[in-house]
C-alpha cells in the first residue's frame, strides 16, 4: 500500500531554488549557519559541536545531525545545501573535524534527497568581495555593507556563500 507523502515534505525540483529554502554551512567546530525561508527571509547564525568534557568522539556528529533535522523541521523543508569547500586545513583536528561534519552532512542530505554541493572558498569570496583572497575582515564588512550584522567571520562565511547561492542561482548562472 502506498502512502503519500505529506506535502510539508515534499522537495522542491532541482535548480528551482528562487522559492526554496535554502541552507549555507561555514563547517567547523563552530559552524557559522545562513537559512533563506521560503518567504525569503535570511536568518544566520553559529552553533558550536564543541565536544562536552564527558562526550564520547561522536557526539559532536549527533548533535549536527540533530541541529540539521530541527533546522529541517522548524524552516524546512531544506530544498538545497551549500558548504564552503576547504582544500586546506591550519591543523589536523580542523581537517577531522571539518571531514566528520562534512560526512554526516551528506548522508544526512542523502537520506532525505536533499541536493548539497561544496563551493570553493574563492568562487564565493570572488561572488561577494570581488576578490578570490579576501581577508575575513574584507567578508565580514562586504556582509555588512549588504545590511547583515555577522557575530563572527564563520556567520559573515555562510552570510557569504548564500548571496553566491542565491546571485549565481546555485552556480547555475554564474
Amino acid at each position: 500500500m502506498n502512502t503519500p507523502i505529506p506535502a510539508q515534505d515534499v522537495r522542491p525540483e532541482a535548480g528551482a531554488i528562487n522559492l526554496s529554502c535554502i541552507l549555507a554551512l561555514d563547517l567547523g567546530t563552530t559552524t557559522g549557519w545562513a537559512l533563506r525561508s521560503h518567504d525569503g527571509l535570511i536568518t544566520s547564525g553559529t552553533v558550536s559541536f564543541r565536544p562536552g568534557r564527558f562526550d564520547g568522539g561522536g557526539m559532536r556528529y549527533l548533535r549536527f545531525t540533530n541541529w540539521l533535522t530541527e533546522i529541517d523541521r522548524l524552516s524546512g523543508p531544506v530544498a538545497a545545501i551549500w558548504f564552503e569547500e576547504v582544500r586546506r586545513h591550519a591543523g589536523t583536528d580542523a581537517a577531522h573535524v571539518f571531514g566528520g561534519l562534512l560526512a554526516t552532512l551528506t548522508a544526512w542530505a542523502e537520506l532525505r534527497g536533499v541536493p548539497y554541493e561544496g563551493v570553493p572558498v574563492g568562487t564565493w569570496k570572488r561572488c561577494v568581495c570581488g576578490k578570490g583572497n579576501a581577508s575575513k575582515d574584507d567578508v565580514v564588512a562586504a556582509m555588512v555593507a549588504r545590511g547583515f550584522a555577522p557575530s563572527s567571520s564563520d556567520e559573515a562565511d555562510a552570510l557569504s556563500i548564500l548571496h553566491w547561492a542565491i546571485a549565481t542561482n546555485g552556480g547555475i548562472d554564474g
